[in-house]
């Protein structure tokens, strides 16, 4: 798939990895929607780079199949569809205090990192569908999920069974849109630096880098932006949950 020219939307494309992923496309030539709730930073980032942004809360239905023809309306068809928004949190099937994870925390965490994902997949092949092909396909889907998808650690209950689910769903989604020549594939990063990790200290950052083996850092996010890039220019890749971690497998706590 050819970036240039090609319509895009990143989800979570404020900060963190959406960001970075969203320069890598611009600097590209494709004509970039952003998908935010941080309007001041996803409208900053957007004016920078040339492009749009559309604030969207990724559970809305009506929301985002709106915003999506927003998107085709001003950027043609939107080819590359790259899900970075996400939240995580660390609570514990039973806490301390012997109360049980809260229910509705929970649910917020897979309703926006695994239900969220699906209904940007689902919008998008909706309108993608019925758009003329680039060559021998008509666009690519990538999602995120994470290594907390193979070794959740203590207190990841919520968030690693959303991060599962975006890996889950990911061969059977390809399958289903092959016939669409839509590939889909997801990354599942390690430790990188995000704006959740920006609150630390930088001796806590510093050691959750030394975790791992090489190379002995946290994940820059221009990195991930990398991957995304190869995983559009390869038409090979497709139904794959790449890990992008640096060798690290997350200790239980």
């Amino acid at each position: 798939m050819d970036v240039k020219n090609s319509g895009v939307i990143i989800t979570g494309g404020a900060s963190g990895l959406g960001s970075a992923t969203a320069r890598r496309m611009a600097g590209l030539g494709a004509r970039v929607t952003l998908f935010d709730l941080n309007a001041d930073a996803g409208q900053q980032l957007a004016t920078e780079i040339g492009g749009r942004f559309a604030s969207v809360d990724v559970t809305d239905d009506e929301r985002v199949a709106q915003a999506v023809a927003e998107a085709e309306a001003a950027h043609g068809a939107t080819r590359i569809l790259v899900n970075c928004a996400g939240i995580a949190i660390a609570q514990k099937t039973i806490g301390k205090d012997g109360r049980p994870h809260a229910l509705e925390q929970f649910r917020k965490v897979l309703e926006i990192n695994l239900l969220g994902t699906f209904n940007l997949i689902s919008k998008v092949a909706a309108r993608l569908v019925t758009a003329e092909p680039v060559g021998e396909e008509r666009g690519v889907f990538i999602n995120t999920a994470s290594v907390a998808a193979f070794e959740g650690q203590v207190g990841q209950a919520a968030y690693a069974a959303s991060k599962g689910g975006v890996h889950a769903m990911t061969l059977p989604i390809a399958r289903e849109l092959a016939g669409a020549a839509i590939r889909v594939c997801t990354i599942a990063p390690g430790i990188f630096w995000t704006p959740m990790l920006a609150g630390l200290p930088e001796e806590a950052q510093a050691s959750l880098g030394k975790q791992v083996p090489f190379p002995s850092r946290l994940g820059k996010p221009e990195e991930y932006a990398d991957l995304v890039a190869a995983i559009i220019a390869n038409p090979m890749l497709n139904g794959e949950t790449i890990r992008l971690d640096g060798a690290i497998r997350m200790a239980p706590r």
